[in-house]
């Protein structure tokens, strides 16, 4: 039988995919889809660039309607990396409304759906320094102070909790010790740990850190993105991996 993953996020999923599949493999078999919307610095609810690199918002891409196409299989729904839109100044009631509207999609395919946190406990950690920095690196045109940033966050996570109780999605808290110097993206080392818990609900063992795999399904096409201005499509299922599992990228 078919097991189906969809998987949405931003650039922790993008780095993170070759675990999040081994992982789905391991758990569930080689007969695996893994249905994808991601990329670093991708919004839920409009386009985001990032390098030249243009990608439309996870709520306007292809991924709903394959989702529809797809006959019927059994599935989990992972959604993910919610923050990007804190730092691009989307008003903390407009991004919650479009994770609501993620998930009330995703619970007309499946039950089973996974609401990630914020890491607000490493975001309080953060000096004034240091957030600077990593403000200024990953988010160049953003300037809300540390204050509104971890108020913001504060306050998404609190109700990504309410959107997952109200829907029925498991909450996965994003945990403290997952995280090293970069306060955004999970470090290698703990890659496993942290998307056994996403993916499976449990601790998954070993190391982390890129595979060849995982570098495969960071660099796909998407089906649809812009380079330059120029508009660039991917036929999907983008990769057949040699362990079994076939992905989509959207």
């Amino acid at each position: 039988m078919i097991t189906r993953l969809v998987a949405l996020g931003a650039s922790n999923l993008a780095r993170c995919m070759g675990s999040a599949v081994a992982i789905a493999r391991q758990s569930w078999g080689p007969r695996l889809e893994v249905i994808g919307a991601f990329g670093p610095g991708r919004s839920y609810g409009m386009d985001s660039s990032l390098v030249g690199r243009r990608l439309p918002g996870i709520l306007d891409c292809g991924l709903w309607t394959a989702l529809r196409d797809l006959p019927p299989a059994r599935t989990r729904a992972l959604v993910t990396d919610v923050g990007n839109d804190i730092l691009y100044h989307v008003p903390v009631p407009r991004l919650v409304s479009w994770i609501d509207q993620a998930v009330a999609r995703l619970s007309g395919i499946t039950d089973d759906i996974v609401v990630t946190g914020l890491p607000v406990d490493r975001i309080r950690r953060l000096s004034p320094s240091a957030y600077l920095f990593f403000r200024t690196l990953f988010v160049p045109r953003c300037r809300l102070t540390q204050a509104e940033t971890l108020a913001a966050s504060e306050r998404v996570d609190d109700q990504l909790r309410d959107i997952a109780a109200r829907r029925g999605a498991r909450f996965v808290t994003m945990r403290l010790e997952w995280y090293g110097l970069d306060p955004v993206h999970i470090r290698p080392r703990q890659w496993r740990r942290a998307w056994g818990e996403i993916v499976s609900g449990e601790e998954a063992g070993g190391g982390g850190g890129w595979t060849w795999e995982g570098l495969r399904l960071f660099l796909m096409k998407p089906e649809r993105r812009w380079w330059l201005g120029v508009e660039q499509r991917g036929a999907q299922p983008g990769l057949r991996l040699r362990s079994g599992p076939t992905v989509w990228c959207y």
